[in-house]
């Protein structure tokens, strides 16, 4: 046995001397510049690259360059200037941070949309931002299949070429799940929906290609008007636009295309083509099918621009983007198709810079303020259409000032319904506090999201992340507060462990900081445990500290005993609470205080009962306001006059003008009181918040 031993070591010295001959040299070290979504909500998320000189000599100057999918864009950066051609993004330092010794690092960010996606095809001064080649993005997953059920969607597809990290499945720009096999199911859905997915692998080098798009309605659809179409697609020639579209749930007459409010089309299948269009203009449309019942939802939009942008004066300037400092707005835009000698920045009908490229700096502006700038190219024949406006505003706003004595809230809606649309800038000076609705439950218990609404977005006109952000700042400088509502109706936050309490509080004071809101509003229709939100509320309030205000919209139904949910959580974090505005409708005839009778909604005696309920079991005066619909929309029933709600909040300050309820007490210190909403107000003439708000004043 000898020998073979020996042979064997004969064999492992040759591969040692092959080794020591042919083994490459080690890789040198390099620069990287390395990506991570700080957070990321439905519409939009921010991202941060970081830059490391790993090299042994100093770096003088940098840039990074990255793809976004189509589609995406940044409204806004900081730490670096931004440019773009097409979906290709480039930052370049500063003049502070542009001069990295060995080992040195620095970063950027930026807030970009929509909110799943990721940069792809990465370079640091032309190089990978990695340091070497890298794996390439995954390939186009197969053909995805798709089986529903009443509540859910289950999903399947073949895998993609190359190295696969994971896949992510969309529903239009949202991520509805992430996983690392070929299968998925997206649960917590209504009956009788249409969904329409995709799915994309990706890997360290980004996001590969998106599958072909499947539709998918759940099971138990039971009659009324139809349900919302699927994802619209659609392809422009010079004169039309051709759109197609999921097949609608339920039973379906057809289909109209809208374009705004204008119906351009009526089809009785899932196609059609809006014709007789000039060249080089955008049009965005929604479908909604119908039937005897009515008409259903309509369809998330769609953005086509009919082609021939080419000749005469330029194109529209692509999406502009821009960064503030305390004293200048800087902005960048994508360049204009067609021959141009330069660009003009507008803001309103004055020309506030003229240059050649694509960037500009408009200098000399006080420090907290909005301003709202559009873009235009010229040639020689003349200037091509406007950008898309873009606001920003400047740093060095301090907040708004304390909330009064009596104050008027009302919510704002980050959605569309019947009611008016509404620019948050655009809320009147009769509303002391704001309640944006609503911060979105995800997958992940106890987290929440929030994004201006894509369906809100397209109804005002494009209206951007960073023109709400801007509006807060516009609120704040007329010492108004604004504050985040979580739930709704519809709501699903779920906060029903210590995990999801410590989840709730970081992403919400995350947002905080992102939009400057300046508390938490609890509207959650669909169940709370009060143990974990009292949790998740001082957490948060640890953070964000003593000027957090929490206020509670709790059901007519969760405030009629101390031993409900939502009243145990009132009174539990009694001492850090600002106001529990209950909604009094909705809600048919219940006990009051006196427990002598079931009093009717829509009446001073229901309003001064049922507060009286919260008023004699441990609220404090200044802790209770009344919540009313705003009129006629607002809600199913209890709709009353305002008159009766500056009756109702007089008879509780004083016991005057009572009904036949009077309260053993008078409760000077009633906080006032609370509409759904200012939208609904809008639609109404603004008949209650100039009823009521002048009203509060009169109060003790």
């Amino acid at each position: 046995m000898k020998p073979r031993v020996i042979a064997r070591s004969l064999v492992a010295l040759a591969a040692l001397v092959l080794a020591m001959v042919v083994a490459p040299p080690a890789q040198a070290a390099s620069a990287t510049a390395v990506f991570v979504k700080t957070s990321e909500w439905g519409s939009a998320f921010e991202g941060k690259y970081t830059i490391t000189n790993g090299t042994a000599t100093t770096i003088n100057g940098w840039s990074v360059s990255f793809d976004l999918p189509a589609g995406g864009s940044i409204s806004s950066s900081w730490d670096a200037t931004s440019s773009r051609s097409g979906q290709r993004f480039t930052f370049t330092n500063l003049g502070w941070n542009g001069t990295l010794a060995p080992g040195a690092s620095v970063s950027f960010g930026f807030i970009a949309s929509p909110g799943g996606a990721t940069p792809a095809g990465c370079t640091l001064n032309g190089a990978p931002c990695g340091g070497g080649s890298g794996p390439a993005v995954p390939g186009k997953p197969g053909a995805v299949s798709a089986t529903a059920s009443a509540s859910s969607v289950a999903l399947s597809w073949g895998a993609s070429s190359g190295s696969v990290t994971g896949y992510r499945v969309y529903e239009g720009s949202s991520v509805r799940a992430t996983v690392s096999g070929t299968s998925a199911t997206v649960s917590g859905l209504a009956s009788c929906e249409a969904h329409t997915y995709t799915v994309a692998a990706y890997n360290s080098a980004g996001e590969g290609a998106k599958s072909d798009p499947v539709t998918a309605t759940t099971t138990g659809c039971t009659g009324g008007a139809p349900g919302k179409p699927g994802a619209v697609s659609a392809t422009a020639s010079a004169s039309s636009v051709a759109l197609s579209w999921g097949a609608s749930s339920g039973s379906v007459t057809g289909y109209r295309v809208y374009e705004g409010s204008s119906v351009r089309a009526t089809v009785s299948g899932t196609s059609a083509t809006v014709s007789g269009l000039a060249s080089c203009e955008a049009h965005t449309y929604t479908v909604a099918a119908y039937n005897s019942a009515g008409e259903g939802a309509k369809s998330d939009p769609v953005t086509a621009t009919t082609t021939g942008c080419t000749g005469g004066a330029p194109g529209k300037p692509g999406a502009v983007s821009a960064t503030a400092s305390a004293s200048s707005v800087a902005l960048s835009w994508g360049a204009s198709s067609g021959s141009v000698t330069g660009y003009r920045v507008y803001e309103g009908s004055s020309v506030r810079a003229t240059v050649s490229g694509t960037s500009a700096t408009v200098s000399g502006l006080a420090s907290c303020e909005a301003h709202t700038y559009t873009v235009a190219a010229y040639n020689s024949a003349g200037e091509g259409p406007k950008s898309d406006p873009v606001t920003a505003t400047t740093t060095g706003c301090t907040g708004g000032g304390p909330l009064p004595k009596h104050f008027l809230t009302g919510y704002w809606h980050n959605f569309d319904n019947p009611a008016v649309e509404l620019r948050l800038s655009a809320v009147p000076n009769e509303y002391d506090l704001i309640a944006v609705s609503f911060g979105e439950a995800t997958a992940t218990p106890g987290e929440v999201v929030f994004g201006v609404d894509p369906g809100l977005s397209a109804s005002l006109g494009g209206y951007t992340d960073a023109q709400f952000r801007a509006d807060v700042q516009t609120l704040h400088a007329r010492g108004k507060k604004v504050i985040l509502s979580v739930g709704g109706e519809a709501g699903r936050v779920q906060v029903a462990s210590a995990a999801a309490a410590t989840l709730f509080a970081d992403t919400v004071y995350a947002l905080m900081q992102k939009y400057a809101f300046d508390g938490v509003d609890i509207d959650l229709e669909n169940g709370l445990n009060a143990t974990y939100m009292g949790q998740a509320l001082r957490q948060l309030r640890a953070k964000a500290g003593a000027d957090l205000i929490i206020t509670m919209a709790p059901q007519t139904i969760d405030m009629q005993s101390t031993g409900a949910e939502y009243f145990k959580l009132a009174l539990g974090i009694k001492d850090i609470l600002t106001v529990v505005h209950t909604q009094f409708y909705n809600s048919g005839s219940m006990l009051g205080c006196d427990q002598m009778a079931a009093y009717s909604q829509g009446t001073v005696n229901f309003m001064t009962a049922l507060a009286c309920i919260q008023l004699e079991n441990g609220l404090r005066p200044d802790q209770v306001a009344l919540g009313l619909p705003a009129g006629p929309g607002a809600a199913g029933g209890g709709i009353v006059s305002p008159a009766l709600v500056n009756q109702a909040l007089t008879c509780l300050a004083t016991r005057t003008g009572c009904g036949s309820f009077v309260p053993p007490r008078a409760y000077p210190g009633i906080r006032g009181a609370m509409t759904w909403s200012i939208n609904w107000d809008a639609s109404n003439g603004w008949n209650f918040s100039r009823t009521v708000k002048p009203h509060l004043a009169t109060l003790p």
